[in-house]
């Protein structure tokens, strides 16, 4: 039974929430874990034409949970592994998956969760949303695609600002660097994605599964990237300054987890 996600079936398509609420959807192992279950599942799903992934907190996802970092200090490496490698899975699940996946995102996408709106297919934001790395304010290396993936999509000089400044950035940003589709009203959102992933549903799967994968061609280089980018995770976060990082990111935001990390 899933404990930080739900799920539905209507019209062939697959809503996936993320519910892990309390926690604004902090990333941990477990969430990650019953993802990755729900998404290994799909290519044998005939009956799901399309999926719909969304959250039910305030935030969409606030990445990594700082809580469970600190908590894991004494054996932080093979903590580390753990739940960069549960992400880079994860986010390799949703490019194999055959059925196009919409991803509504509102609130705030901070850390590893930008790896959920890399690697979806279509994109729809609320107006205020805000995307932001974090690395910087926690002494981190970037997981989640934010080195490998968002430089293929909104460009090298961009992504730079956000992880060497931590510049967040906007939803019209968003659209007009390519990582969104489009801005919807925050009362429609949801609704707009299960509208979108049911015209998906409607035309033939054959036609929508080839698409994907021809606009996927690069997997095998993205999963080497995201492999590369754990092992740099690792490698800093094992270091004194993690430990200083983490202290120093959870007394700055001493309500953790916020709604907002912006």
């Amino acid at each position: 039974m899933n404990r930080h996600i739900q799920t539905e079936l209507t019209e062939q398509v697959l809503i996936v929430t993320l519910n892990r609420i309390a926690a604004q959807n902090a990333l941990i192992p477990d969430l990650l874990s019953e993802l990755i279950a729900v998404f290994s599942r799909l290519p044998s799903e005939p009956n799901v034409h399309a999926v719909v992934l969304q959250s039910a907190s305030a935030a969409f996802s606030i990445g990594g949970d700082m809580h469970s970092f600190n908590r894991h200090f004494p054996d932080i490496r093979d903590y580390a592994l753990d739940i960069v490698g549960k992400l880079n899975q994860m986010m390799l699940a949703m490019i194999d998956t055959p059925q196009p996946i919409v991803t509504a995102v509102h609130g705030v996408v901070t850390g590893g969760s930008m790896g959920f709106v890399l690697a979806s297919d279509l994109v729809l934001v609320s107006p205020q949303v805000v995307f932001k790395a974090h690395y910087p304010s926690a002494g981190f290396s970037p997981d989640g695609g934010w080195g490998v993936l968002l430089p293929r999509i909104a460009g090298a000089r961009r992504t730079a600002e956000c992880l060497l400044l931590n510049k967040s950035f906007s939803a019209q940003q968003a659209v007009d660097w390519g990582v969104a589709n489009a801005i919807i009203e925050q009362d429609k959102l949801r609704d707009e994605a299960q509208q979108v992933a049911r015209k998906i549903a409607a035309y033939p799967a054959g036609t929508m599964r080839t698409s994907k994968q021809l606009l996927w061609r690069e997997r095998a280089q993205i999963a080497a990237d995201l492999e590369l980018e754990r092992e740099k995770f690792v490698e800093l976060i094992t270091r004194d300054d993690a430990q200083k990082g983490i202290l120093r990111f959870l007394q700055t935001y001493k309500d953790y987890p916020p709604e907002n990390l912006q």
